[in-house]
């Protein structure tokens, strides 16, 4: 008995002596910028021959009077079958009546001191074309420039397209009276096209099905390259978009750079690709009504049917001015977002709302991961400098639950000097946190607030100053 007790009391000292299990940590993950100069060299901006049509030789009149829709046409037309070239619209202001619909291997090359002013006649943009709307597929108002799977197509030069939106015509259809719209008069809520657009989204309807247009008042896009390869748009001023401005959709290997986008309107986002991969966005200039640079990938069910990611986007040496936000993933973003790399960029303004966001609901789905950002010089901003949301508002059918997951975003080297917060976020819920953000190098003064931080774990903080004071890592 004796020796029984003397192997306890030995075995519970062995036990009192031995060490404490380490504590489990986690590793700070890693930003790889590397990959951006993979996606870099795979981007090359489409090359034409050398032969140039003159649209003054299909019977463009420089009037800013007469239509010379005819006449781009032609000269397009001519191109294309010709193998390719640019189509030159030389100095003097153009009115074309109706969509440029871009054709294969031909740049359209807006010239300086040439305008192109489009009509606002809604009948002018009729048939109606395959497109998508606030990321949901369907027949509508063909864009004011529109191409559909063509290759090697640009719209270059150092003139300017102007969409002529304003209060007195495309805008007033959003039904606010800010913009234009008046009790009697007829909009996009008035027809309830807008919801009945989503509901078939959400019904499945076949797309071939999903017909507007006249009657609906949703108002179309300003540039769309739909399913194309090898895009260049290269220095051209845009203005006054009915709605989004650079929207190209499912197409491959895009490269915008040198572009001035103004246009205040409602929702004027001033470049959303969409469904895109290998993009670059660089050395732009956005004063915008909406989101300067907004990233997606389809609306709920087109989203998750079509599978295709907005991925491999490069953005850099590019000014933001207004807008709802500066470099933005989302809302419609329901195929995925991943490989986003930002970088060398300016943002001040008071009315800019955040410089880098992320936003999307339980009905999005989808997964968020790889968002670079360094380098990003903010002088002001009015809401946050680093905003997430998981409950952005839905806007449609609510009984639907597709929760987005939301990981491994990197901020390195971002300076601002005035907001309300520094870093915002709204995580789903605890179960689905936005997980994985790391601060790098980053000063943010003149921050009203704090920060404010929902639903997040595994937060990594490092040279991080608030108002002058150091932020400790925060792991959530």
């Amino acid at each position: 008995m004796r020796n029984v007790l003397l192997l306890f009391l030995l075995m519970g000292i062995m036990v009192s002596c031995a060490p404490k299990e380490a504590e489990k940590t986690i590793d700070k993950p890693k930003a790889d910028w590397s990959k951006m100069d993979d996606i870099l060299a795979s981007i090359q901006a489409p090359e034409f021959p050398d032969t140039t049509f003159s649209v003054l030789d299909f019977g463009a009149v420089a009037d800013g009077t007469a239509d010379c829709l005819p006449a781009v046409s032609a000269a397009i037309a001519a191109c294309n079958e010709a193998g390719g070239g640019v189509v030159d619209v030389p100095s003097g202001e153009y009115f074309v009546k109706g969509p440029i619909h871009l054709k294969s291997n031909v740049n359209l090359h807006i010239s300086e001191g040439a305008t192109l002013k489009f009509s606002t006649e809604a009948a002018d943009y009729l048939p109606v074309v395959f497109t998508r709307w606030e990321g949901v597929e369907c027949y509508n108002y063909s864009p004011l420039i529109y191409a559909f799977e063509q290759d090697n197509i640009a719209i270059t030069g150092s003139g300017t397209v102007d969409g002529q939106a304003a209060n007195e015509n495309w805008w007033q259809w959003v039904d606010k009276e800010f913009f234009g719209w008046k009790e009697g008069m007829p909009s996009q809520a008035d027809s309830m096209s807008r919801p009945r657009l989503f509901g078939w989204n959400t019904q499945e309807v076949p797309v071939e099905e999903r017909i507007l247009g006249e009657g609906a008042y949703l108002r179309p896009n300003f540039i769309q390259p739909y399913g194309c390869t090898n895009v260049l748009i290269d220095s051209i001023t845009l203005r006054n978009s009915p709605m989004w401005c650079i929207h190209p959709v499912l197409s491959e290997n895009v490269t915008i750079s040198n572009v001035k986008v103004i246009s205040h309107g409602p929702n004027s986002d001033g470049c959303d690709p969409e469904a895109c991969r290998n993009v670059l966005i660089s050395n732009c200039y956005f004063d915008t009504g909406d989101d300067c640079i907004a990233l997606k990938s389809g609306r709920n069910q087109d989203g998750r049917r079509l599978k295709r990611p907005i991925e491999n986007v490069v953005i850099r040496d590019c000014r933001m001015k207004d807008g709802h936000g500066g470099v933005v993933i989302g809302s419609e973003v329901s195929g995925g977002a991943r490989n986003i790399f930002a970088e060398n960029c300016q943002m001040d303004s008071p009315n800019l709302d955040r410089a880098i966001r992320v936003k999307t609901n339980k009905v999005r789905g989808g997964i968020i991961e790889n968002l670079y950002c360094r380098n990003i010089m903010v002088g002001q901003v009015k809401e946050a400098v680093v905003r997430v949301n998981m409950r952005y508002p839905i806007y449609s059918d609510t009984t639907q639950t597709f929760i987005p997951e939301i990981r491994n975003i990197f901020v390195e080297n971002v300076k601002s000097s005035k907001s309300e917060y520094g870093v915002l976020i709204d995580g789903y819920s605890k179960d689905h946190p936005v997980e994985s953000l790391v601060l790098t190098d980053c000063t943010f003064e003149g921050v009203e607030k704090g920060n404010s931080i929902e639903n997040a774990k595994d937060l990594y903080f490092e040279n991080f100053f608030l108002n002058g004071e150091a932020v400790k890592p925060d792991q959530k």
